[in-house]
């Protein structure tokens, strides 16, 4: 078995997440992303700031990108409807801009 150089030392979500981890090789890839998912579950950010909703929209991005079939599909669509109704409301505020300017 090899041994661990100090450099390769664990994420600190790893060492974090110990107690949920027992008994599972810290370098197995299926510990480590089970340790990544408890992080996202369990990480808090701020609720009401331009900060947390980038936060959640990055979320959202990367589990857009890891899902397949029928999920990914519905990201899409959700990703669709919120850009469709972003062109509508500057639309929206261009014609209310341009009457009350005319």
């Amino acid at each position: 078995m090899a041994r661990r150089k100090r450099s390769d030392s664990p994420p600190p979500w790893v060492r974090r997440f110990d107690d949920e981890l027992i008994g599972l090789d810290p370098d197995d890839p299926e510990a480590r992303a089970f340790a990544q998912h408890l992080d996202r579950m369990q990480r808090q950010r701020p609720g009401y700031t331009v900060e947390g909703y980038l936060d959640g929209m990055k979320d959202f991005a990367e589990s857009a990108n890891r899902a397949q079939g029928l999920r990914w599909w519905f990201a899409l669509l959700m990703v669709l409807l919120l850009l469709l109704g972003a062109v509508w409301a500057v639309w929206q505020a261009l014609l209310f801009v341009l009457t009350t300017w005319l």
